[in-house]
């Protein structure tokens, strides 16, 4: 009958023994079910393939020399596993058998290609796999010489059963027989229907767990209809299991994961082992191959970004992506990249790549953590090490490293001429952008830029500068731009609008990201949680009242920042909060995966954090509750205006728990909440934490970066909850929506906005040209040897233009420096993406860069509203609960500099009363202005110290310091808001800056080295 199962499974069968997909049929008769094996396949194999190594054993045991074989080769199985045999053989009388030959690296080797050939796989219906149960059958098995290696249960949908009876089945399997035994034979069990594949590589009865094994349709799950009267899931047998594709995921993908935890036994502590075999899931094993083909097609000089989501699997991707590209060549033999360069600063990678790729290669040396200094790297990009893992903070200090080298009498060198570069990026945000990154470039296409360097001063003329200033100059312009010996791999689940344009090559849609592997299908295939899926928002509904009877004329903007940080900040508002969040805790969370379930208060700065703290303890105690203890995470030391001399720290706060031991103190039964201040809100997976409670404004990637640490799946986690304090439902989905499928970007920038622009600001006449030259002709001469007399004339150049702006109105001042904030925007992120050099340009950028840190600003010091303004009434009420429907609607797309901003918001008069009103009126029904003004201080204070600690995190203080001193000019006017008085002085004065800088880096990178 045509809709029978049998005719699926003659149509598998028939695909597999087609020439091109490389099958013999097999002969379930020949299958020992208590060997788990098929001898004479495995004795064929070898004797043909290694005849004289057989004879030897065929000398020595004569007609048992077979048995002898499958004998060793069980215990083998037994005691290494079906994946390090097939690998690297197994041992019999002395000597090394050969299982199986994979495809070599090139063509250079004909014995290996030959060898490769002498493979032979099998496919078996109907196959008996049970020695208690003779009866009992598998569907569909695949052999390779003899060894089984991949499972097939096959259901049909048109006789009333789907994938999901295949995987009831395959848990119903007795796991002891030999064919299932975890390691030992099949290394993967298929449960396939028509529609869907599921996947699992061990069988636990009904704690089997499987993967789905889909393609993914519409950015979700599931598989697309086919275009050629086949079946959706045609592309297993088809395409994945093909000869050559299935070797090479046996040789190149298939790896075993170990893990080991120490728990607290009676008898002291015991350690468990977790033993996992990795499979790649489909869209794994697409992304790696799709770039491994446009790299050995392309060549090197390409970005890519591949937009993966949380629950992707992405280290196994990086690693399996390093792996392959190390040993890359084209189609003349040539070794496509000389040195794989991974940027990460997460360590469970570095370890996660070295034991991964050290089973494919089983040898030394492939991998090299960077974990001393930069001296380290240097020595592994001199000595052409195949795989490099770094952060990106150790590149701006290779030239120091060299020189220190040299100074030790172990001088190296870094020859990048004729050498190529793939550069594999763990999270693109972080990692890929900046002046950092730049560095990055210099360093490994250094002889590349130099060669373009002389042929630019040969094409263009430019008598303003000298030789050397104009050499540097064209450096600094070079290293911006894509490098032809150089491509950038770069993964992120939230990709920027410049990371778009940066990593820009086309993916299947002719449109970035190469790859996509979206939030919509990792949720609907249930690698994450849905953290949206239960999310509730309050409103706080306050009145406030004048307690003083002037009405001070105060500007509105000002004072709504003031009134809402009075609010927020107020012990009443802060202790009713606690009070919700402890009793929906007690009530509705604590109970939730197996009563482990953890929440995380998202605060919205450091004293928020250490007041909640304060009211978390101090409720719980008054309540005399047990069973729920918090920690807290803030940076520095916070002092309460309203304590006297006081001082909080994270570790006092928590009763001694360091900082670099909280992540595993909260992950123990001790703890179940932990109160956050711009920490552990990018990163931090933590499967237990089920609950967030928000009193914090978000937006954008940092909105989905938040609520994301709820999205982490554990055996018993059903579902997660989020409480929002402070935002919309509108909030969230409009930040949300871009990253649900496949994110959009807005028009691209136009490369003319520079050119009218500076013609704008020249109209000014705030500075000269001549002014422009004499300052880049000091800035780029002497970059290695700077003399002391440099910043002198470098301020006092542009202490003429500081006079000029002085003349102007307040309001054109505050426009031209809107405008020159926008030329450096505008040109630093259109340079790393056009390519081309304009001096021109590339001369008022610099010049810009260090003016803007000298012109005056207006007094920004905050409106304190305190003794002004007294809390009347507030009470909380839940204005809307449910759920956030991300499938409905469009994502607006990312917008990025393709305006150039003319002026400054305007901030009119108000009498204070008439804001109480307009608060009071604003906050019946709607949040959204007062929040987006409260929040406004809070993101410019982190901006630079993630980059700071990183830095430390990676280098000597030495090393640390050149870069704070050399970063410092360039970056210092981007945190200029609340601190206008300290940066005018220090910059002014040469010894109070070399003293501030001086003092501030020591008292930075010691914190950070006392916290790790």
């Amino acid at each position: 009958m045509k809709h029978k199962e049998i005719e699926f499974e003659k149509a598998i069968e028939h695909c597999l023994l087609q020439p091109e997909s490389g099958y013999e049929l097999g002969n379930p008769a020949a299958y020992n079910a208590e060997k788990g094996l098929f001898p004479q396949d495995i004795i064929t194999f070898i004797r043909k393939s290694q005849p004289k190594r057989w004879a030897m054993l065929e000398q020595f045991y004569g007609q048992q020399a077979g048995e002898a074989l499958i004998s060793d080769l069980e215990k083998e199985l037994a005691a290494k596993g079906v994946l390090h045999v097939l690998r690297h053989g197994f041992k019999c009388f002395g000597k090394t058998f050969r299982l199986a030959y994979f495809t070599p690296n090139t063509r250079l080797n004909p014995k290996a290609w030959e060898d490769y050939g002498k493979n032979r796989l099998t496919v078996t219906r109907q196959l008996h796999q049970s020695p208690k149960f003779p009866m009992q059958s598998v569907d569909v098995v695949l052999a390779l010489n003899g060894l089984p290696v991949v499972t097939l249960e096959l259901k049909n949908p048109l006789t009333g059963q789907t994938v999901a009876h295949a995987k009831k089945q395959y848990r119903e399997r007795d796991a002891r027989d030999p064919l299932f035994r975890f390691k030992e034979r099949a290394l993967v069990h298929f449960a396939v229907d028509p529609d869907e594949v599921y996947m699992t590589t061990r069988l636990e009865g009904n704690s089997t767990f499987f993967l789905p094994f889909n393609r993914g349709f519409k950015n979700g799950a599931g598989n697309p209809p086919s275009n050629y009267d086949n079946y959706r899931t045609a592309y297993l047998w088809e395409q994945v299991l093909q000869k050559d594709s299935l070797l090479d995921i046996i040789a190149r993908f298939l790896h075993l994961e170990v893990t080991e935890k120490e728990i607290a036994v009676p008898e002291g502590i015991k350690t468990i082992k977790k033993e996992i075999l990795i499979f790649p899931r489909y869209h794994q094993l697409d992304v790696v191959r799709s770039l491994v083909d446009s790299s050995r097609e392309k060549g090197a000089g390409y970005n890519y970004l591949i937009q993966h989501s949380a629950g992707s699997g992405k280290s196994n991707s990086i690693a399996w992506l390093a792996h392959r590209l190390s040993s890359l060549h084209n189609e003349q033999d040539e070794k496509v990249f000389n040195t794989v360069i991974v940027i990460t600063d997460r360590r469970v990678l570095d370890q996660q790549l070295q034991n991964t790729i050290y089973q494919f290669e089983h040898k030394e040396g492939v991998v090299q953590k960077i974990e001393e200094n930069t001296q380290q790297l240097a020595k592994a990009l001199s000595d052409n090490t195949p795989i490099i893992i770094t952060t990106i903070q150790k590149f701006p200090f290779i030239a120091q490293a060299l020189e220190t080298l040299a100074k030790k009498g172990e001088g190296v060198k870094i020859e990048t001429a004729g050498k190529r570069f793939a550069v594999i990026v763990d999270e693109a945000h972080s990692s890929q952008s900046g002046e950092t990154a730049t560095e990055l470039r210099k360093v490994l296409n250094k002889e590349g830029i130099q060669a373009a360097i002389a042929s630019q001063m040969l094409e263009e003329e430019d008598e303003d500068l000298s030789e050397e200033a104009r050499e540097n100059m064209y450096q600094e312009m070079l290293k911006r731009p894509k490098q032809p010996n150089i491509s950038f791999f770069a993964f992120t689940a939230t990709p920027k609008y410049r990371t778009k344009l940066n990593f820009n090559e086309p993916g299947p849609d002719g449109k970035s990201p190469f790859h996509l592997y979206s939030m919509r299908q990792a949720i609907e295939e249930g690698f994450i949680m849905d953290v949206l899926a239960n999310y509730t928002t309050y409103k706080a509904y306050y009145g406030l009242i004048k307690k003083t009877e002037d009405d001070p004329e105060v500007p509105k903007k000002k004072a709504a920042k003031a009134l809402a940080r009075f609010m927020s900040l107020h012990p009443h508002n802060i202790r009713q909060k606690v009070e919700v969040i402890v009793e929906h805790f007690r009530l509705h969370t604590r109970h939730k995966i197996g009563g482990s379930a953890k929440a995380m208060v998202v605060t919205g700065s450091r004293l928020h954090a250490v007041r909640y703290k304060r009211a978390f303890d101090e409720y719980i105690k008054e309540k005399a509750y047990t069973g729920i203890r918090s920690l807290v995470a803030f940076s520095g030391t916070v002092q309460d205006p309203d304590i006297p001399n006081s001082a909080y720290t994270e570790v006092g706060m928590n009763a001694g728990v360091k900082e670099s031991e909280l992540p595993e103190k909260f992950a123990t039964d001790a703890y179940q909440v932990l109160l956050v201040a711009e920490k552990y809100q990018t990163g931090f997976d933590q499967p237990l934490l089920h609950t967030m409670y928000v009193d914090k404004r978000l937006a954008g990637i940092q909105a989905v970066q938040t609520l994301s640490r709820l999205n982490r799946t554990a055996r018993g986690k059903e579902d997660t909850f989020v409480l929002d304090f402070v935002n919309t439902h509108e909030d969230i989905y409009e930040a949300f929506k871009p990253y649900y499928e496949a994110t959009a970007i807005d028009a691209e920038p136009d490369p003319h906005q520079l050119s009218k622009l500076q013609h704008t600001l020249d109209q000014w006449q705030v500075y000269t040209y001549a002014e422009i030259v004499a300052f880049c002709e000091v800035w780029f001469s002497n970059k290695k040897d700077p003399s002391v007399s440099d910043h002198k004339k470098m301020n006092s150049i542009l202490d003429k233009a500081v006079e000029r702006f002085k003349e102007q109105s307040e309001a054109e001042q505050e426009e031209i420096k809107s405008q020159m904030a926008s030329f450096q925007r505008l040109y630093g992120f259109i340079s790393q993406i056009v390519p081309y050099q304009d001096s021109a340009l590339e001369k008022l950028y610099t010049y810009l860069r260090f003016l803007l840190t000298k012109l005056p600003h207006r007094n920004q010091e905050q409106f304190q509203l305190v003794g002004e303004v007294a809390l009347k009434y507030y009470r909380l009420q839940q204005i809307s609960a449910g759920s956030i429907e991300l499938g409905t609607g469009e994502a607006d797309p990312l917008k990025g500099p393709t305006e150039v901003g003319t002026g400054a918001p305007k901030d009119d008069k108000v009498n204070l009363s008439m804001l109480v009103d307009k608060l009071n009126d604003l906050f019946g029904t709607e949040f959204t202005k007062a929040d987006e003004l409260f929040f406004d201080q809070v993101a410019e204070s982190a901006a630079a110290k993630d980059d700071i600690i990183a830095t430390v995190r990676a280098n000597t203080f030495e090393n640390f310091m050149h870069y704070f001193m050399t970063a410092l000019d360039g970056l210092i006017f981007e945190r200029l808001d609340g601190n206008e008085e300290l940066v005018k002085k220090t910059m002014n004065n040469p010894d109070m800056y070399r003293t501030a800088a001086q003092h501030l880096g020591r008292d930075v990178y010691n914190r950070v080295s006392r916290r790790e």
